[in-house]
């Protein structure tokens, strides 16, 4: 276990993706770990600013665009990662964008949406390509672009209007409309039940895979491989802990957390493995004030040198 961790880390560490696999119950299941997926925000108007906001919650790194100093800015955009002020063509060849990245057009003018996707067209297709704009407009840019040899099929790609149709009104509104979009894009063709194989979580939590393959002390690995029910985390949740008691990450917190460290402590040094099972949903849970009422499976391997 230890040294496919640090396969897994010496990757990542490098921006780039990696794989742990490991049996319980004998099933193979797989953790996958993706670096954060870049969001372009061509725009950092009102709309993009709520935007910012939202999906850097949700985990996007956000690169945030705007010609306009009083726009492009840390005060109004602090979410962002990177923040360029510059004309959107010019940005964008600086940027460049991958089939891994997500792009909002959202700028202030159709002028400015049609510069960006001029730019965008021609080289790699983004993994989600979305454009504001009333459907008659969208409509008549469509046209504009494929008398200028644009294809029709990359211009049907693009997500415009941008957002699913929740009957948006507002800023923040139009803003949850869109994120509701890339999450809808960024989840297609997954399969996330509770007891698919493939886990849930497929964050990276560089310090806790850092405390893992270090070796300075022995240690154990928490790592949630199966829940049905409501339980406080997802399957994929990482946790770390040493003999001396120091913990890095988190399985849910609670009492739940508490009983499952236990036999962590039993595991370290040991060479070896166990499964536990946490169950939220009977009476002790429930005095305890375990009220998510779910069952969650923690593997738990000694990853010690």
């Amino acid at each position: 276990m230890l040294n496919k961790l640090k396969e897994v880390y010496r990757a990542v560490a490098e921006g780039k993706e990696a794989a742990l696999t490991f049996t319980a119950d004998g099933e193979e299941y797989l953790r996958s770990f993706h670096p954060p997926e870049r969001l372009i925000l061509l725009g950092c108007g009102n709309i993009g600013q709520e935007l910012c906001r939202y999906a850097a919650d949700l985990g996007f790194t956000v690169t945030a665009v705007d010609e306009r100093p009083a726009f492009a800015n840390r005060t109004l955009m602090p979410d962002a990662a990177e923040i360029l002020c510059s004309d959107f063509p010019d940005a964008i060849r600086r940027l460049q964008i991958t089939e891994r990245n997500y792009v909002c057009v959202i700028t202030r003018g159709h002028r400015f949406d049609a510069d960006c996707l001029r730019e965008i067209l021609p080289g790699a297709y983004p993994r989600y390509l979305g454009m504001i704009g009333s459907k008659r407009r969208v409509a008549l840019l469509m046209k504009q672009l494929e008398s200028e040899g644009f294809g029709p099929d990359a211009l049907k790609r693009i997500h415009a209007p941008i957002g699913i149709s929740i009957n948006a009104l507002t800023v923040k509104e139009i803003a949850i409309s869109i994120v509701a979009e890339l999450i809808q894009c960024r989840r297609a063709g997954l399969d996330r039940r509770s007891k698919e194989t493939r886990l849930t979580a497929e964050d990276i939590d560089l310090r806790l895979l850092e405390f893992l393959t270090c070796d300075d002390v022995p240690k154990a690995l928490l790592l949630v491989y199966e829940t049905s029910g409501s339980t406080p985390v997802k399957s994929g949740a990482m946790m770390a802990v040493d003999k001396v008691g120091r913990t890095v990450g988190t399985i849910g917190g609670g009492c739940g957390e508490g009983a499952v460290l236990k036999d962590a402590y039993r595991i370290i040094g040991s060479g070896t493995q166990c499964t536990v099972t946490v169950d939220m949903s009977n009476d002790i849970a429930e005095a305890e004030g375990m009220v998510c009422g779910g069952e969650m499976k923690v593997l738990i391997a000694d990853v010690s040198p």
